[in-house]
This record gives C-alpha cells, structure tokens and sequence, in this order.
C-alpha cells in the first residue's frame, strides 16, 4: 500500500516527467488494501482490493514486476538482483518491504494447519481449510488478530483467541477499554485467552495440527491455528547490503526518509522513522511515502540525478505521525485517538463505563483543559470530532462530562473544529482543506472531495465527519445537499420507500442497478433496503436473494445469544395464553433442555437452542398453533396489556382483548426500528403505554392514544396524540401513524427520535393522520390493508419449504453435527452459558437439572 501511495506521490511531481521508474513486487498482483483484508471472507473479490487504477502504470511509464522480488542489493555499483537472476540498475533506490508476521519461536509452527494472516493468498488458504475444520485458534489480540477470529467464528468454527499482553489491542486501548472489549467479544461465542502465551503447536500423527500447547500447561483442541500476533519490519535487504537498523528493526532514516546511503530511501513498516518508531499503520506510511516523492523531486530539482551525500534539504519532513484508529472488530466499534493512556504530566482521566451495554468512553483532558486523547469502545460516535482536537491539542468547547455520558453529543451540540484540525491522518487533509475544495474548487459531494484533497481514500474511518464538513460548508452557500443512505445509493431510506413502493421493485440488485451508483451494496443499505422490501410485503424474507441480505437475527428467524445459541419466541398475542399453549411450550423446553423465561413484555422465551434443533422446535410449535413471536426482527415485538375492566375492579375498557387485536393486526409489520406497544385498562397505567412506540390508555369515553415513547438508554415519555378515541377512530389512526413512520422514518430511526426529528413535530403528525393534511390518508390506510391481508407465519412457511431448511445447519459441512462453543452449565434448576474458562456441556450431552437427569433430545 505505501508503495502504490509512492508512485502516486512521485507521478504528481514535475520532477518524475520523463523518469523511468522499475517497480520489483514479491506477489502476483499489483498494490491492494490490506486494510480491509477481511473482506475477502464476506464476498469481496481481489479485484474489490486494488489499489492500482486502470492504466496508472502505463500514463506514468512504470515497470511493474510481479512476483520477482529483489534479493541483494549492490550499493557500490547501484545495482539490486532479484529472484529470477535479472539485475537492475538505479539513480535512487526506494525500499517500501514492509513488513512480516511474526510467529513466536515455538515448536510446530510449520505443522499443515498454520497460517499467517498477511496477504490475499494467506485469506484463500485459511478459507479453504476453514470449510473442514471445527475448532480454531488466532494467535494474537490485536488488530489483525480479532478480525481473523471474527472471519472463522463467522465461517461456524468454535475460536480462540490466545493474547499475551493482559488485555486485547493492548497498545490501542486501555485496560477499561480492553475488559469492554473482551465482553462485547465474549457474547458473540468467542473465548479469550489474555495473559497467555502459545509454547507450541500439537500435531497428530500426520502431521496436521490438532491443538495448541499453552505457556501455563492448558491445550487447546484446534484443526486450524492462525498466528497474527505483530510484524516485524522486513529489513533483511538493508542488512545484507550494511545499512544501519534500528534496535527492534527497522532501516534507520531521517526526517527526509534517507537512509545512511542517501541513494536508498526507505518508507512505510519497513523504516526506523526519526522518533525512533517503526510504524505500523497506513497512515504514517502514506505520510513516508509522500515525504520521500518531495525528497526525490527537491533532489531532481537541485541537479542531483545521482543523488550526492552532502545534499542538503530544506522540504517538509516525516518526524511522526498520528496513529489514532477506528475500526470495527466482530461488529464491535473500537477506536483511539491522541494520547488513549494519559502519559503526560497532569493528565487527568473522564470516563463513562456501562457493562450491561458494552459501552466504555474515556477522554484523557490535560492539565490546561486541552483534550489529549480517548478511547472509545461499543460506541465510537464522536470519533470524528474528538480526534482532530486530540491530535491539534485543542481545548474542548464544552465540558468533557458531557461528551462522555450516553447521548452526550445530541445534548451538548456539536463541538466545533478549527480549520487547522487534520480529519484525515492518512492524508494528513485539514478541515480547512477540505472546505476549501468545496469553495474553491468545486467539490459537491464527498466523493468529489476525495479527488480533490484524497481524504477519507485510506482507512475510511473520517468519511462521517468528511461528510459533515462538505455538508455544512455547501448549505452556508445556499447550495441543497443530497442525504444520501450511502455510498451505494443518492436517496434517503424514505425516498428508497417511495420508489419501491411506486415503481414494484422486488429486489435489491433490481434497486441497485436503477437507482443506484454501482458496486456491491454494503452493511448499510442492503439490510435497509430488505426491511423496505418487507415493509411492503415483497415475499418471504429468506426467499432468494433477500435471504442473503438479512443479518444473524433474521436469517435464521431467531435471536442469537452470547454463546452462539439461539434463543425461540413464540407469539402471545396480549400475554393470553390457554393452558395446553403453556403445557406445549412445558414440554418443548423440557424436552431440548432450554432455558425459560417471562419476559417483561409477557412473554415466554426459550433459550439455548442451536441453529439445527429451531426447525424441530417450531414444528412443534406450528403445529399447536402458535406463530413467530418476531422477537429477531426489526417489526413489532408485543402488545403489552393488563386484565382491564374483564377482571380488574379499577379497569374502565377490555384491554386485553383491545391489545390481542393490535398484535394480531401489526404482527409481521417490518419497519426501520423495532416497535413496542402497550394498552393499560386504566389511568393507573399496570401496561405502561406512556413508555411504548404506542400506548394506548383506558377512559371512561374511550382510549387515549400515545405515541413516541421508548425504554431503553435514553427512555422517553410518549406524547399525547389524541384522546377519547372510539375504536374504529383509534385503530384507523395507529395504522396512518405506523405506516407514516415506516414510510418516513431513516434506518434504525426509533419512533421516538423520528418524531423528534419530524418538521412540524407532534402537530404535523396530528394533522396528517387525523386531518389528512398531506392527502395521502387512503395510501396509508392502502398499505396498512396490503400488509394485513399478506400476512404469513415466517415460521410455518419456512417448514413447508425444503430449501428454506437448508441454512438451518451448525456446519453446512456436518449437518446435524452439534456446535461445541455452544455450551451450558446448570443454575437454578435450568441451564445458562457458561463463562469464559468455566466447565460446560452441549445440548447433545446429558444435563443434570435438580438433581434429577434429564435426556435431551436432538433432532
């Protein structure tokens, strides 16, 4: 990557005009994105990593030699050798080597089975012998290390992660990061090994890796075994030929990127920079990498053709870099920034930590108030305002208290950088850069940024506050800007509603290839874009290629749990349930050994079931006649009820035969966020409607109607909308209401920020679904009709449909095969997953509840 980076750097020179420049590359293909290597295990091609634009190479006249490294340099004759023999002459020699993994010194490491994780081919070959394997262990806790463990956890392998340091990404985040961290990380199903070290790797008789041996006396099972535990800088040509290297490796260069010979410059991971470091980011090296093609061009400029020793330089120098980081790891969000340990004198810590959530944020404030660093973990909004301040040392235009609690950014406003601030590091672009390209050069859009000025072209991770910027800066000069759903697609979640709904669009690719801008979709529009095509009843969720486009949840219509089991929710429409309904569900969890419990909405969960035994339980279920609970979609959970007037002596209307009518008529609704409702049979409120999506309360006239309320972090209390509603006013009102929000609302917009944020608010809402002021009552009430008359049971359709079964397999290579991370231990007379390191079984084993041994069936 700081290779490409060079070249681009040095064609931009005037200098580089008529210059040859020869390109010796080790692999088979041009410059790619090692960055976003993970890709590779979730669809992305080779080609989707390049870095070498079409026709690059031919414009600027360079000899790209693939797979044909350079083994030896000759720095009395200027002349390198490479692999195949050829021999090639140079002015200025440009080492950008990079770097290696580093596979700790112990016994086994060649055994078939390890890998290192590095490059496209390293991706292909861990992918190939993840199709067969059951258990594997990733070598490593830092960047790299996690992603791979994310990639074989996703391909179904049971994984572990052995880290030596006591915490994951120990140089990124602290040890209150790192323990949210290991949480989040813990939940998904992967087991973490923190102050371990690997003494070496098991291997059976022939020869294929069985286990690995830990430093402490443990082994761990494992048929694959991934080392990505650091690199070390590639450093072996300027060693052979007697350049100096620093003492962790690293060829030793100045402030210009010059070696000792000021004929070799050397960039990137491979290079000892000025401050003593090796850097292991793209940024920094992307800096080198441009620093270097200032100093060839100064170089050209002075006549130095063959470069002397007494040349003296006056550009701009590398002398460090930022190595903030951002990213996003088993789908957890993880960043620092600045200085995330406090080292400086005085530094003084401001932090927020919730464990139930996973959330922890840490701001490091010095002793003049100035914001020094942080670390983000579970939630990294903010990222692209608080770095800029931290790298610029910038004083905090409000108080850091208030950035670091839940929603501090939406109270506090936004935080205001000056121009002087770097948003993106990998290209070290200013704010002030930025909007300048808008205002002087043209730049309308994000994307025209990017060509401008290059920002947001290397890690990705300032594209949102890039976006911000361009933004504020186009609607300063009276200009309309696009608010586009992402890269994919111009339109707004709403606007794709529209065009969907209008034009019978039933697909993504469909939508994509009409109103779209190309590629491949991405983690943003294409699960939106499903719940769109939901909404408005186009087919079974996991029919064709809109199965593909659902996450965990709904591809297999059931709610995974920390430990990689599933948790089965049937319907209960109002928490009315008959006694043969209970003694069914009795038995199913009795039978598959499930946990039990009634939930707050009033309902029943079973927990613990693996991806194979969800069809054998709801056909079960089916058959006594219950329907999907669709606690795993974004649609509506539960109506939630009291007894009302049929038994309670406050009660003043049925609401409970009120409620079991809404859940029936709303259930299946796809919509942007997940809706909850609630119908109280009186003023006391036992339902607790004022704290529901919509809440409908009893009056001795009627119902009062409430809506755009939540729980959760940042509860809200619902507003009125209306009072005193008949039935058939009421009822025709919530179907306008959420068909107006699910026509309206962005992605992942709960009613109550949709409201919110709705012009006009409260009133307008009224008018539209009360007074039809918008006159599009009799579409809504249309829709509304269309998803009531398609309804289908998820469930029940998918056990008529053999090829909807198929997915529902722990190892699509071992069907029926059980999953070995999936395991219990017994509490309470029932099962919970066991914790890291504690002795567990799987529900293919016998359980010991209450003393009394219980036979769990498997399908």
């Amino acid at each position: 990557m700081v290779g490409q980076r060079f070249l681009e750097a040095w064609a931009e020179q005037p200098a580089a005009r008529g210059r040859r420049v020869t390109v010796l590359a080790e692999e088979p293909r041009p410059a790619y994105d090692r960055v976003h290597l993970s890709a590779l295990f979730s669809g992305s091609t080779a080609e989707d990593l390049t870095l070498c634009p079409p026709g690059f190479l031919a414009e600027h006249g360079i000899d790209l030699r693939l797979g044909d490294p350079a083994t030896a340099i000759d720095r009395e004759r200027r002349l390198v050798t490479t692999r195949s023999g050829s021999r090639v002459r140079y002015d200025v020699l440009v080492l950008a080597t990079g770097s290696v993994p580093f596979v700790p010194p112990v016994p086994g490491t060649d055994a078939l089975g390890c890998h290192v994780y590095r490059t496209i081919e390293d991706v292909d070959a861990i992918r190939a012998q993840a199709e067969t394997a059951r258990t594997g262990v990733v070598v490593g806790g830092g960047l790299l290390g996690l992603e791979a463990a994310g990639a074989l956890r996703a391909g179904g392998l049971d994984t572990h992660v052995v880290e030596f340091a006591p915490r994951l990404m120990a140089v990124q985040v602290d040890d209150g990061g790192g323990a949210a961290l290991r949480r989040k990380i813990e939940e998904l199903g992967v087991t973490v090994h923190t102050s371990a070290g690997a003494s070496g790797v098991l291997t059976g008789p022939d020869g294929a890796v069985r286990g690995l041996a830990l430093a402490d006396g443990r082994e761990l099972p494992a048929d694959l075994v991934v080392f990505s535990a650091g690199v070390r800088a590639r450093d072996q040509l300027a060693r052979d030929c007697g350049l100096p290297v620093g003492p962790r490796g690293g060829v030793v260069v100045d402030a210009h990127c010059r070696t000792e010979d000021p004929a070799i410059l050397a960039v990137g991971e491979c290079a000892q920079a000025v401050d003593g470091r090796v850097y292991g980011l793209v940024a920094p090296g992307y800096q080198m990498a441009e620093t270097a093609a200032r100093t060839l061009a100064e170089l050209a400029g002075q006549g130095a053709g063959r470069v002397g020793g007494g040349t003296v330089l006056t550009g701009e120098g590398f002398v460090g870099a930022d190595t903030s980081t951002k990213l996003k790891l088993l789908g957890v969000d993880v960043a620092s920034f600045g200085d995330p340990h406090g080292t400086a004198d005085g530094a003084l810590d401001v932090l927020y930590s919730d464990s139930r959530s996973g959330v922890y944020r840490k701001l490091v404030i010095g002793a003049d108030g100035a914001l020094l660093g942080g670390v983000l973990v579970g939630d990294t909004e903010g990222y692209g305002a608080l770095r800029p301040l931290a790298v610029g040392g910038k004083p905090l235009t409000v108080a850091p208290e208030q950035l670091v609690l839940p929603a501090g950014f939406a109270s506090a406003g936004p935080v205001a950088l000056p121009d002087d601030a770097v948003l993106c590091s990998c290209h070290n672009v200013t704010q002030g850069a930025v909007r300048a390209a808008v205002r002087e050069q043209g730049a309308d859009s994000v994307a025209a940024v990017k060509k401008c000025t290059r920002a947001g072209t290397g890690c990705g991770s300032c594209l949102k506050q890039l976006g911000t910027v361009v933004t504020e800066e186009l609607e300063a000069a009276g200009v309309s800007t696009a608010k586009g759903l992402c890269e994919h697609f111009g339109h707004t979640r709403a606007e794709l509603y529209e065009i969907v709904r209008v034009t019978g669009l039933a697909s993504f690719s469909e939508l994509l290839a009409t109103h779209g801008k190309g590629g491949e979709g991405c983690e943003i529009c294409k699960p939106t874009v499903a719940s769109v095509l939901a909404s408005l009843g186009n087919g079974h969720i996991l029919d064709g290629e809109q199965g593909a486009l659902q996450d965990s949840n709904d591809h297999f219509l059931a709610n995974l749990q920390r430990n990689g089991s599933y948790s089965v929710v049937p319907r209960v429409p109002g928490g009315e349930i008959t006694p043969e309904g209970l003694i069914t569900i009795g038995e199913i969890a009795r039978d598959h050994g499930l946990y039990t419990k009634i939930t707050g909405g009033q309902r029943i969960d079973m927990f613990g079931a693996t991806v194979d035994q969800l069809p054998v339980i709801w056909r079960k279920l089916v058959d006594a006649g219950f329907e999907s609970g669709h606690a795993y979609g974004k649609s509506l959970r539960t109506v939630k009820s009291c007894v009302g007037e049929t038994w309670c002596r406050f009660g003043v209307q049925d609401s409970t035969t009120l409620a079991i009518e809404l859940e029936l008529r709303y259930r299946g609704l796809r919509s942007p966020h997940k809706l909850k409702a609630a119908v109280s049979g009186c003023a006391r409120e036992c339902a607790e409607a004022q704290s529901k999506d919509f809440g409908i309360i009893a009056t001795s006239a009627g119902w009062n109607l409430y809506v755009g309320g939540n729980g959760g972090m940042t509860p809200r209390h619902a507003d009125l909308l209306a009072a005193d509603l008949d039935r058939e006013t009421l009822i025709r009102t919530i179907d306008r209401y959420l068909m107006f929000y699910i026509r309206t609302a962005d992605r992942l917009e709960r009613t109550s920020v949709w409201l919110e944020r709705l012009e006009g608010g409260l009133d307008h809402l009224r008018a539209v679904v009360l007074d039809d002021s918008l006159g599009i009552a009799a579409e809504l009430d249309e829709l509304m009709e269309r998803h009531i008359g398609g309804y289908r049971d998820e469930w029940a359709e998918t056990l008529a449909d053999p090829d909807r079964m198929r997915r529902f397999a722990s190892f699509v290579n071992a069907p029926g095969t059980p999953d070995p991370a999936v395991t219990f231990v017994p509490e309470r007379g029932q099962i919970r997953p066991a914790r890291p390191g504690e002795a567990g079984h799987t529900l293919d084993s016998p359980v010991l509840v209450a003393g009394a041994r219980l036979e769990v069936l498997t399908p």
